[in-house]
């Protein structure tokens, strides 16, 4: 029985786990440019896998993120965006994976995740200002409200949270 070609990449990326970044990512492009519903649950591996390098999770993020996600898959990509943003083993991995739940706002959950971010002093700055940025895309929800009402008594994010309720007409 002869392989299809979506199978064959899955199977040529996962044969180079001792690979180059670059080799990786050639396989992945090749992969991302087809249209397959097993590609997302592979993608999803590798983001979710710690062995691979920051670069490749951080692209595979990316494209998550900017892809075209069915209803069905748009829970299973916010949780684990959210897995990754709670792992403390790559900075710039999440702060990629905060700035992405900007795009998961309507997801149960997440609001609140990112709120906890942007709250959190002993966060990285950077990490708490893309967890607000994010939080922002999600509007004047009643959520998103009270999260930045308790901000505004933020010593770093509070001006920036008051600024955003002042726009909204909400303080």
């Amino acid at each position: 029985m002869q392989m299809d070609e979506i199978a064959q990449l899955m199977k040529a990326y996962e044969s180079r786990a001792a690979a180059s970044v670059e080799s990786k990512l050639g396989v992945l492009i090749d992969l991302e440019a087809l249209r397959d519903p097993r590609i997302v649950p592979f993608l999803l591996r590798v983001l979710a896998d710690r062995r691979e390098p920051t670069e490749v999770r951080i692209h595979v993020l990316k494209r998550l993120r900017n892809g075209r996600l069915s209803p069905e898959n748009r829970p299973l990509v916010a949780a684990a965006i959210l897995q990754v943003v709670s792992d403390r083993s790559s900075p710039d991995l999440r702060l990629q994976a905060s700035l992405a739940l900007g795009e998961f706002t309507d997801i149960e959950g997440v609001p609140t995740r990112l709120g906890g971010l942007a709250l959190d002093s002993e966060e990285p700055i950077d990490l708490r200002y893309s967890a607000f940025t994010a939080l922002q895309r999600a509007g004047s929800t009643p959520e998103c409200v009270a999260l930045l009402r308790e901000l505004t008594r933020d010593g770093t994010l509070g001006r920036s949270a008051r600024s955003l309720l002042s726009l909204w007409r909400l303080e």
